[in-house]
């Protein structure tokens, strides 16, 4: 039997196979650990893939031989005997946007937990290559997570039929999603701006294709009616800096005191294009986002944003989609419901006092 330490002839069996897999290329077959372990090459599939059904002793003795050969077990072979890949597909619509990377930091954190790789890809904010990547995705994972997807939703449904798929900031009928409380931080933004005597704000909208733009839209607009504030829409706006920089025009042409974005990239353009036009934030005009991003406290006036646990986000995101996976409809194990995401304003410098004349 194998040892620990594989002294001796085991040990020289062990090199001697080593050196051949290197003289070949490639890595460690379920036959060279057949070799070494001395049992069958079926008997190391079953130890691999379904270790129930052989002895402890047998498996134990193959797990070392495949650990002395380096074995690494290839995710499509095995889905082709489970079924299952053990990868997950996280779609979002544009990677440099500081937004993903705390998504990507907790989606990462729990599918490594559950022993699964996570897949990324980028659509560019674009509906048709997030529809490429999704095509390319499927094939190779079990599931799917789409982060601020700009997807149609007959085409959401129509994924969601082939593989499990979790929404983020994507709320459709039929699909998990994780949302954050768009209510509460709205709230929260229109009592701040009412107490500092704004009674004249605009939104800043983000992609036309974007749900969580116009769900944000819809409760700014119920909320600055409830509180008798004139309130209007500015849109669509690329969600960018440089988006942010474009609209300032309109912006000053609105004759508003206070804007709220959709998020904080166009904040910070606007806020960069408005101090080059010696625009004064907030003495001539207070600025709110959404998102909390890195970088937000760090410019000059510091952000007053929404805050969202975007790390969470992505853990539930995945949490979900795993629980898609592994249970089946007749299973009463399922993620039970999660809610919203907590949402809280963070006020900071660029948010003050409305100016008593203009």
């Amino acid at each position: 039997m194998l040892s620990d330490t594989m002294t001796g002839p085991a040990f020289d069996k062990a090199d001697e196979i080593l050196a051949r897999i290197r003289e070949r290329g490639g890595a460690a077959t379920i036959y060279d650990i057949a070799e070494l372990a001395g049992v069958n090459p079926s008997t190391v599939s079953r130890a691999l893939g379904k270790p129930g059904r052989i002895s402890a002793a047998t498996a134990e003795k193959v797990h070392k031989a495949a650990a002395r050969l380096e074995f690494r077990a290839n995710p499509m072979a095995r889905a082709l005997q489970t079924g299952r890949t053990r990868m997950l597909g996280l779609v979002v619509a544009d990677i440099t946007n500081p937004v993903v990377f705390d998504i990507v930091r907790g989606a990462e954190a729990e599918a490594a937990a559950a022993g699964y790789t996570l897949v990324i890809a980028e659509s560019q904010e674009s509906s048709l290559n997030e529809a490429e990547a999704v095509e390319r995705l499927l094939p190779s994972v079990d599931g799917l997570v789409l982060a601020t997807t700009r997807m149609a939703a007959d085409s959401i449904d129509e994924v969601a039929q082939r593989k499990p798929v979790v929404l983020i900031n994507r709320a459709l009928d039929g699909v998990e999603s994780v949302l954050p409380d768009v209510e509460t931080g709205v709230e929260e933004i229109l009592d701040h701006l009412a107490s500092l005597g704004h009674r004249s704000v605009a939104y800043l909208a983000g992609p036309s294709t974007s749900w969580i733009s116009a769900r944000r839209w819809s409760a700014i607009l119920a909320a600055a009616e409830r509180r008798d504030v004139a309130i209007v829409e500015i849109g669509p706006n690329a969600p960018t800096i440089a988006g942010g920089r474009e609209v300032l025009r309109r912006v000053i042409a609105s004759r508003t005191t206070a804007v709220i974005a959709f998020n904080d990239l166009i904040a910070i353009g606007l806020m960069q294009e408005a101090a080059t036009q010696g625009i004064v934030v907030p003495d001539r005009l207070s600025v709110i986002g959404f998102d909390d991003i890195f970088g937000s406290e760090l410019i000059v006036p510091a952000l007053t944003t929404v805050r969202t646990d975007l790390v969470t986000a992505g853990r539930w995101a995945v949490k979900l989609a795993l629980d898609g996976v592994t249970t089946t409809a007749s299973d009463d194990s399922h993620v039970p419901p999660l809610g919203l995401l907590p949402t809280e304003l963070v006020v900071r410098g660029s948010s003050g006092a409305a100016p008593t004349h203009r």
